[in-house]
């Protein structure tokens, strides 16, 4: 089957990963994928893409870079001359402004298109005004929309009204971290022990609440340290509050890393503290390696991915008590540190495994009427 996954960038972020992950599984099972991503001034690929790829820049294909309307005018066209070109089975887009775009390219072209919302599109704030606008005018015309919780379904439906298809698609578990050994968690008596938490250094991820509730907890907790693991904007104004706590020697911004399941693995506790998510990539993957978490019960994502605070402890959203009672039991109970970190890493490597997320792709597939959709001929799905 001839794939087209459209996506802004491969970059170093959370969609881009999926996108890396889906490409590559489907080439490797024969399938002909090809990766465009979208942005207009090219850049670079972050994540490994396997050669069974195609590898296209639409940047390359309108011979434009930067922006403004001309620019993206010539992108669009450009755009559309590709797939009426590679007449691929199912055209498959990520993030609103290209979810915008592959629809607009597609329009009389027979050929299904399904558009992928990547975070919590009815809480979150990524899309302003226009794009909200372009949103509700053209998603209509998609075969099929998806997001990535259940919570989004209802709320996402009154929002963009008059859709054909919404469903949800979970993000899959990179094989190689599915595969991965579940880091022991016993370290020595005497030795020290780290919460990590990992995301952009922004204020939806609300590091600055999480700062303050372990500084609240550290006298308490002399062997326990907290390690923030990304980049972002809000960088300086962290690291004055880390200072101001007096807490620079158990507090760190440890920066940006190409290895994050290593550095996770790393650790002997996470927290998740974010306001709004789609599906945290890193809980998941956190949980996947043994790690007992904590999280906020934001809008969408962590309470699925936890089976409502089964295979983690579920706080409630902004919750700073809450947040510090958990961390609390969590930095003092070994014994319930153990229990959490066998149930996290059985339940993400089962639910969230590549062949099982995979199925739900062909499904989909089948759905919107794909040629040779594999889920048609495996389970008779009505095409």
């Amino acid at each position: 089957m001839k794939i087209l996954l459209l996506v802004s960038s491969m970059h170093a972020g959370g969609a881009e990963r999926v996108a890396a992950t889906l490409v590559n599984a489907w080439a490797e099972r024969g399938d002909a994928p090809t990766l465009l991503p979208t942005y207009s001034s090219k850049g670079s690929c972050f994540y490994p893409v396997s050669d069974g790829v195609d590898f296209v820049w639409l940047a390359d294909l309108a011979g434009v870079r930067g922006g403004g309307p001309l620019a993206a005018i010539a992108r669009l066209r450009a755009l559309r001359k590709h797939i009426r070109a590679l007449r691929p089975d199912v055209v498959v887009s990520f993030l609103t402004n290209v979810n915008v775009a592959a629809v607009l390219a597609t329009r009389g072209l027979k050929v299904p298109v399904i558009v992928c919302e990547r975070t919590n599109p009815v809480v979150g704030k990524s899309a302003g005004p226009l794009l909200s606008l372009a949103r509700r005018l053209t998603y209509p015309f998609a075969d099929m929309v998806t997001v990535q919780a259940q919570a989004t379904v209802e709320p996402f439906q009154r929002m963009v009204p008059g859709l054909r298809r919404l469903e949800v698609v979970p993000n899959p578990l990179p094989p190689e971290l599915a595969s991965a050994p579940v880091a022991a968690r016993l370290p020595a008596v005497d030795a020290r022990r780290r919460i990590m938490a990992m995301g952009r250094l922004v204020p939806e991820k609300q590091f600055d609440l999480l700062i303050d509730v372990f500084g609240l907890l550290a006298d308490a907790n002399p062997r326990w340290d907290l390690c923030i693991w990304g980049e972002g904007p809000a960088r300086e104004a962290l690291q004055a509050r880390i200072d101001g706590l007096g807490l620079a020697d158990r507090i760190t911004l440890a920066g940006r890393t190409e290895t994050p399941w290593e550095v996770l693995s790393q650790g002997d506790a996470f927290a998740l503290t974010s306001a709004v998510e789609g599906f945290p990539n890193v809980l998941l993957e956190a949980m996947a390696l043994g790690l007992p978490c904590v999280a906020f019960d934001c809008p969408s994502g962590p309470r699925e991915m936890t089976r409502e605070g089964q295979d983690a402890l579920l706080v409630a959203a902004g919750d700073r008590q809450g947040l510090a009672q958990a961390l609390t039991r969590l930095m003092q109970d070994e014994a319930l540190r153990l229990a959490l970190a066998e149930r996290a890493a059985r339940a993400a490597r089962g639910r969230y495994a590549l062949p099982a997320v995979l199925g739900i792709w062909d499904e989909l597939f089948a759905k919107v009427g794909a040629r040779n959709a594999r889920a048609a001929v495996k389970e008779g799905v009505p095409q």
